[in-house]
């Protein structure tokens, strides 16, 4: 994207040759629009900038109906937009009955948003009602900001989202839910008085089924909230990403099988700077055949980051998997590399020392297709 003051300038002057380059995004109203949008200018303490849609909804914003950021969506798509602004979960057999064969709607969105219609709809339905609540908005307030046609609807939909209706949900006993940013892209961070219990990327699909897990082990709601684990959190990550810390202290609380706890016991054991090969990690717990049971509890992991699973590679020095992404694995393994002193941290591939060797070589590990978190 173009320098900060430069599309701070082009807001303010409505300019459209920016339309396309950059979107630009309302803290205060939690609205994102072109460019040359001609609503009311905000205060530049209240804007974010985005590169793609994609990115602008994920961090729970949603498009301006004024400059209509998503552009003019054909009759079958609009259905879909609608759908999935009401907050309804839509599968494939739900698209063919509406006519619409489920490549077809795939591609098209990812081609227009960056994104597929499912990655969409769980964007709006986890970011809307999280942008609402956080900006502390009426229940009638959030529900009409959400696009729900009634606030029983958007009531539900919440509900199925985190575990209470809103209203409810304000005075009770819950898990405190919070948006971090990171250079990396938004995080989603919960807390209870135990310590943190997620930490995941925003845009990971599994992020739904990790809410609905954490609901049924700690057995209460997940809601919008603050925390002082989040604000500690949220202070060492950013010392992290700044290259001024390589350990945590921040209290977790994440409950598991007796395995997954030795699991993840071992990736905090792992050096910042060093990677560990899944046949490594399984011999490190002392279960060396295990190693699938080691990968499927290392992608099992609700606290990234903080519990490292992007420091385990494949045998032969390749990334592996991260769900995450893996440009993010990749930029996370390069960051503990390359820390701020200059220095460079020891990487161990767990297995080929070739890999290994050419990863040093290479200033980086090469990416590959195996299993990871």
């Amino acid at each position: 994207m173009p320098p900060a003051h430069e599309m701070h300038r082009a807001l303010r002057a409505s300019d459209a040759t920016y339309d396309g380059i950059f979107l630009t995004a309302v803290k205060t109203t939690g609205v994102f629009c072109r460019p040359s949008c001609r609503a009311r200018k905000p205060r530049p303490e209240n804007v974010e900038f985005f590169a793609t849609v994609r990115d602008a909804m994920f961090a729970g914003y949603r498009a301006c109906k004024r400059c209509r950021p998503l552009g003019d969506a054909p009759a079958w798509a609009a259905r879909l937009l609608a759908l999935a602004d009401r907050g309804t979960r839509v599968r494939d057999a739900d698209l063919r009955a509406h006519g619409i064969e489920p490549a077809r709607a795939r591609r098209h969105f990812r081609k227009e948003y960056g994104m597929t219609f499912q990655e969409y709809g769980r964007a709006r339905r986890l970011g809307g009602a999280l942008d609402a609540l956080r900006r502390g908005a009426r229940l009638d307030d959030a529900a009409v900001d959400g696009g729900y046609e009634s606030l029983s609807g958007f009531r539900d939909a919440f509900a199925r989202a985190f575990g209470a209706t809103p209203g409810r949900g304000r005075g009770t006993r819950a898990i405190a839910l919070a948006r971090i940013d990171s250079p990396l892209g938004p995080l989603v961070a919960g807390a209870v008085d135990e310590g943190v219990c997620l930490l995941e990327f925003n845009d990971r699909r599994m992020l739904e089924a990790q809410l609905a897990t954490l609901r049924r082990l700690f057995r209460r709601p997940i809601l919008p909230g603050r925390h002082p684990h989040l604000d500690r959190l949220r202070e060492e990550l950013a010392e992290y990403f700044a290259g001024r810390r390589t350990s945590f202290g921040v209290p977790l609380a994440i409950p598991g099988t007796p395995f997954q706890q030795r699991v993840w016991a071992a990736l905090r054991r792992i050096p910042h700077g060093e990677t560990l090969g899944y046949g490594e990690l399984a011999r490190a717990i002392g279960a060396p055949r295990a190693v699938r049971a080691v990968g499927r509890a290392n992608g099992l992991n609700r606290v990234a980051i903080v519990v490292p699973c992007h420091r385990v590679v494949a045998g032969d020095g390749t990334l592996g998997g991260y769900g995450g992404g893996l440009w993010r694995k990749a930029r996370l393994l390069e960051l503990e590399r390359c820390p701020a002193d200059g220095s460079t941290a020891t990487v161990r591939s767990g297995g080929s020392a070739d890999g290994a060797a050419a990863a040093e070589r290479g200033g980086g590990l090469r990416v590959g297709s195996g299993r990871g978190s």
